[in-house]
């Protein structure tokens, strides 16, 4: 692994792989820009992401170039309504000596798509969630410890939600972000269908390891944060509770719940790699304010009037910042 005299030199070391790995990226996918920092945000911070998007805006791509460009080992599970734990886990078989041996499943890998995360039923999707947390799954009472780095990249259509099941808050709080993915603009448009239907393959490098990744994680954890950055993030996160005395008359009105310490915590490891990657020492309130709403979007339940007048979470965020 590589060595730094100090911290500054690490951050520094930080900054200039997340351009180089950006820009890798930006060769495959085009105008995902924000998308991409997300990503490479909640990865550095050790923490999952959940991507919603319409069919067609290359969230698969994005996470595979991602996994390659990373040097991290990849698999990805199309969750469907017949999809059974043991398909993500793994599963107990008798042998031909006649004793039971574990064989794993597609979880145990560095990076793990759950494509269309909302079309199983809970069941399955709870298999995940120890699995989120533990960074360990559980089968025939044995425990059995997922590679390190681990990080599920969830999708999720907006659109048509005939037989899906709808992911429990619980599970909605294990993922960092809640990424949407937009529409690409012209020009964009262009370059990927200029790209995608030519004959040239493009040939990405492979630019960091698992190892260097896992020394980036302990190094954002050890990055100062001001007391007025940190209590930003928690009085921030407490405006969104509609019964704590932070709350504004907005979130009174349409909020039935509010997002948990968890998003607190998020909000400064949210802040300081965005800080780090941004080329600076330490966060300040614009780094919470850049990843607060993607961190925030799904934790806060709204009520019938919100939705009945058209309020959107987005709404409010953007109103608490």
């Amino acid at each position: 692994m590589t060595t730094y005299h100090n911290d500054i030199a690490a951050v520094d070391a930080l900054h200039q792989s997340y351009i180089d790995i950006k820009n890798e990226i930006s060769k495959v996918v085009i105008g995902q820009d924000e998308a991409v920092k997300a990503v490479l945000i909640s990865i550095f911070s050790n923490g999952h992401c959940l991507l919603v998007g319409v069919p067609g805006l290359a969230k698969t791509l994005l996470v595979q170039t991602v996994a390659d460009v990373l040097d991290l080992n990849f698999n990805r599970i199309q969750f469907t309504p017949d999809l059974m734990p043991g398909d993500i886990i793994g599963a107990e078989i008798l042998g031909e000596d006649r004793n039971f041996k574990f064989i794993k499943g597609p979880v145990f890998s560095n990076i793990v798509l759950a494509d269309e995360i909302n079309r199983t039923p809970p069941k399955t999707q709870a298999a995940l969630l120890e699995a989120m947390q533990e960074k360990a799954v559980t089968a025939a009472g044995y425990r059995h410890i997922l590679p390190k780095p681990f990080f599920v990249l969830a999708t999720q259509n907006p659109i048509e939600q005939e037989g899906t099941y709808p992911l429990p808050e619980a599970q909605l709080d294990r993922f960092m972000f809640n990424i949407q993915l937009t529409y690409p603009s012209f020009a964009d448009e262009l370059t990927i269908v200029r790209n995608s239907t030519g004959g040239d393959s493009m040939t990405l490098r492979k630019l960091i390891n698992a190892d260097q990744i896992q020394f980036f994680q302990q190094l954002i954890r050890t990055i100062p944060v001001t007391d007025n950055v940190l209590e930003y993030a928690v009085k921030l996160t407490g405006k969104t509770r509609p019964g704590s005395p932070l709350a504004t008359p907005e979130v009174k009105q349409y909020v039935n719940w509010g997002a948990g310490p968890r998003a607190s915590q998020f909000l400064i490891l949210g802040a300081k790699c965005h800080a780090a990657i941004s080329g600076k020492y330490s966060p300040d309130i614009e780094d919470v304010q850049a990843v607060a709403e993607a961190i925030l979007r799904h934790r806060i339940v709204r009520n019938y009037r919100a939705e009945a007048e058209g309020i959107t979470i987005e709404k409010i965020v953007k109103n608490l910042l």
